[in-house]
């Protein structure tokens, strides 16, 4: 054998022997990690079943599935802590999970470790009726909270759409279709209780504070509001709370144009109609609703709108809309008061998911997201579904236009590689897009895996150098939810 070959081939023995001894020792830490787990949450608290370990190890993207090591379920906030404590020792990545129901891989474990599954800790700890405000664990989901409330006069308005955990909606920066009245998470959590990397356990506005409003020291309930479990687990949340509407009107309408139906949404905000929620539904997601939910509403760009208030203020509101929509060529109009009547004018809305699926039956979908000021939207719509239409993707758009943001539900083979590759390929353009348009590559998703790089192109290198050094502080050891918002330093 000549020397080259022998010292490449001792090269390759060496390489393998690292690499058996390192997966020794990672085993030998999972071991001894495994009973310090079990002793501090019981033996149904811990899981290496390949079954649990791969429910949570993906998301509804269409990011490949990366199951972690183990996954453990606590039962309080004391035991979070402990876990952490453990895991922090031993260096094991940690990544929180709630429901699943993320859209940009945010819950892969990329570098294996720690699934620290919260659906246990499912308790609605505070509600105060008087101050609108409620405290719930990680556990609770918008529809659970909102049927707790039922009797109460209140409701919880942030709407992503699936029945998401509420802490996992803090840990995200959800929205959905309400924000354009209520908001978004950012502007609805009053607090957060937050473990961090080492288990320390952290109030953001201190301890059972909840005061509407405050100039007390750095902002540090928004710096976790939207980080995705990079910088902690987020263990409660205390909420804002609204007064459910007195009267409730929906309606829906539609357009010749994609620039007529933005135009309508512009004039109706600066008129001051504080309407509650106004979707758009392009031509091609309109015409898959029809087919899916056997309705048969015009097959061009379409608002739904809804509005919340007294009976008298509603009168007054809806005339306004109305007006305002007929000047810019709307038609159509479908008015609806009681509550079975608005469900059935939403459905094609809220069926939009299911209606894009069943467009390529067998196929997965994935929904990518976008935001750009209002003024913008009708450029960036008429672009996208040419760049749909010259690639041959099936992509209808559907969006919370009130706040410039809109969703393309990209149905897919995903088990075809080049298509894959070209549905990844037009969401880098869609997003690029929204930034040449002074605007961002998410509105609502976040960015977990597949938008990193965007992050980067949307903050600029001072930005994210920013944001390393606050995940570097908090998370010295990088084992919060590694890999996800930020790209991998090189080393």
């Amino acid at each position: 054998m000549s020397p080259v070959v022998v010292a490449a081939g001792g090269r390759f023995f060496c390489q393998c022997r690292s690499m058996t001894t390192k997966i020794m020792a990672r085993g030998a830490t999972l071991d001894s990690a495994l009973r310090k787990f079990r002793s501090i949450c019981g033996e149904d608290g811990v899981s290496v079943g390949a079954a649990v370990r791969e429910q949570h190890g993906k998301d509804e993207s269409v990011h490949r599935c990366r199951p972690p090591d183990v996954v453990v379920f606590p039962r309080c906030v004391e035991e979070v802590s402990a876990l952490a404590k453990v895991c922090h020792s031993q260096r094991l990545p940690i990544i929180p999970f709630g429901t699943g129901t993320g859209l940009e891989g945010g819950v892969g474990a990329v570098k294996g470790g720690v699934c620290f599954s919260l659906r246990n800790m499912d308790q609605i700890l505070d509600l105060h009726q008087e101050d609108f405000d409620v405290t719930v664990e990680p556990g609770v989901t918008r529809k659970t909270l909102n049927a707790y409330l039922r009797d109460t006069g209140l409701w919880f308005p942030v709407d992503p759409g699936a029945d998401a955990s509420l802490c996992g909606m803090a840990a995200c920066s959800a929205s959905g279709t309400n924000a354009v009245r209520y908001g978004t998470m950012r502007e609805n959590v009053i607090n957060l209780e937050v473990i961090l990397a080492d288990g320390t356990i952290i109030h953001t506005a201190g301890q059972a504070r909840r005061a509407r409003k405050t100039s007390a020291g750095y902002n540090l309930t928004n710096l976790f509001v939207g980080s995705e479990g990079t910088l902690g687990i987020i263990t409660k949340a205390t909420l804002r709370l609204y007064a459910v509407p007195e009267a409730t009107l929906s309606a829906v309408c539609s357009f010749p144009t994609v620039q007529a139906a933005v135009d309508s949404t512009v004039h109706i905000l600066q008129a001051g109609v504080d309407v509650a929620r106004i979707e758009f539904l392009d031509d091609v997601m309109m015409d898959a609703c029809n087919r899916f939910s056997s309705l048969s509403y015009p097959v061009t760009p379409t608002l739904f709108l809804e509005f919340h208030g007294s009976e008298r203020s509603l009168l007054e509101q809806v005339k306004t809309a109305e007006e305002l929509t007929r000047m810019n060529g709307g038609s159509d109009f479908q008015w609806a008061s009681d509550a079975e009547k608005r469900n059935r004018l939403w459905k094609a809305r809220h069926d939009a998911w299911y209606a894009a699926q069943a467009l390529r039956p067998g196929c997965k979908a994935y929904s990518t997201d976008v935001c750009v000021p209002i003024s913008q939207l009708p450029q960036l719509i008429v672009e996208t579904k040419a760049d749909l239409i010259e690639n041959k993707l099936t992509g209808p758009i559907a969006g919370h236009v009130g706040d410039g943001n809109f969703h393309c539900l990209m149905v897919l083979d995903a088990t075809h590689p080049e298509e894959v590759h070209q549905v990844h390929l037009f969401c880098q353009r869609l997003a690029r897009r929204a930034l040449a348009m002074n605007g961002t590559c998410t509105g609502e998703h976040g960015v977990g895996l597949g938008k990193r790089a965007l992050l980067c192109e949307e903050m600029g290198a001072a930005s994210i150098q920013a944001m390393q050094h606050i995940k570097d502080a908090l998370d010295p050891k990088n084992i919060m939810n590694p890999g996800k918002v930020l790209l991998p330093r090189e080393s």
